[in-house]
C-alpha cells in the first residue's frame, strides 16, 4: 500500500460507526467479520486523474504488481498528471512495467482530459450510472474501472462490484459458497445498500485472509 501512496495525494475512505452499525444489523455473518477485524481503512486518491490511471494500470493484474508498476511510474513520470503523462510516449509508460494496450489507453485518456474538455471534476454532479456512463466512453474504462473510480476516487458509499474477482472471492469466502452466480451477489450486494462501499472494504480484506 504504500506505492499506493507514493508522491500522489491520498486520504483514507471516510466511513465510521453508522456504516459498521448498520451492515452490522443487516448482515449478522458481515457483522461479525467485522466485529472480529476491527475497522479497516482503505486509501483513496482524491484526484480523479490519478484515480483513473491506477483503476487502468490495475486491470487484471495481482495487487503486488500494480505497487510495483504504480511505484516506477511515480518515480519516472513525477506526479501522476495528464501534463506529466503527455511529456512521455506509450513506450517510455509501457517501460513502467504495463501492457503497450495500458500505456495507449493512458496516454489517450491524458489527451482527452487536457485538450478535449472532458471534465472528470463535474463527475462528482452526476449519479453513479451517469458517472458510469461517460466514463465508459473513454477507450480503455469498462464498468468495473469505473466502479473502482466511483469508489477509490470519489469514495461514493454503495458500490459493490460484480466485475471484482476479490469481492467475489471474498463474498465467497465469508458466506461458505462453492459458487456464486450474479443473484446471490445482487442479493447480498442489496443487503448492503446503501453502504455497500464499507462491505467492499471488508470482503476485500476477506478475501485475502490466509
Amino acid at each position: 500500500m504504500e506505492a499506493y501512496r507514493g508522491t500522489v495525494n491520498t486520504k483514507w475512505f471516510d466511513y465510521g460507526q453508522t456504516e459498521i452499525d448498520y451492515l452490522s444489523s443487516a448482515d449478522e455473518t458481515l457483522g461479525e467479520a467485522m466485529r472480529r477485524m476491527g475497522k479497516i481503512e482503505r486509501v483513496v486518491m482524491p484526484d480523479l486523474f490519478t484515480a483513473i490511471v491506477y483503476a487502468i494500470v490495475g486491470q487484471l493484474i495481482s495487487v503486488k504488481a500494480v505497487d510495483t508498476i504504480w511505484e516506477r511510474m511515480q518515480a519516472r513520470l513525477g506526479e501522476i498528471t495528464p501534463s506529466n503523462i503527455l511529456r512521455k510516449n506509450e513506450v517510455d509508460i509501457q517501460a513502467c512495467g504495463m501492457t503497450m494496450k495500458k500505456a495507449i489507453y493512458i496516454k489517450n485518456i491524458a489527451q482527452t482530459v487536457a485538450h478535449d474538455g472532458f471534465q472528470l471534476e463535474e463527475l462528482h454532479e452526476l449519479p453513479d450510472e451517469e458517472v458510469i456512463k461517460k466514463l465508459t466512453a473513454l477507450s480503455g474504462v469498462g464498468k468495473w474501472t469505473a466502479e473502482m473510480l466511483l469508489m477509490n476516487g470519489m469514495e461514493r458509499p454503495d458500490v459493490v462490484s460484480w466485475g471484482d474477482i476479490a469481492i467475489r472471492r471474498g463474498m465467497m469466502k465469508l458466506y461458505g459458497l462453492s459458487t456464486l452466480d450474479k443473484e446471490q451477489f445482487e442479493y447480498y450486494r442489496q443487503k448492503y445498500s446503501p453502504y455497500g462501499s464499507v462491505a467492499s472494504i471488508y470482503l476485500w480484506a476477506i478475501s485475502f485472509e490466509t
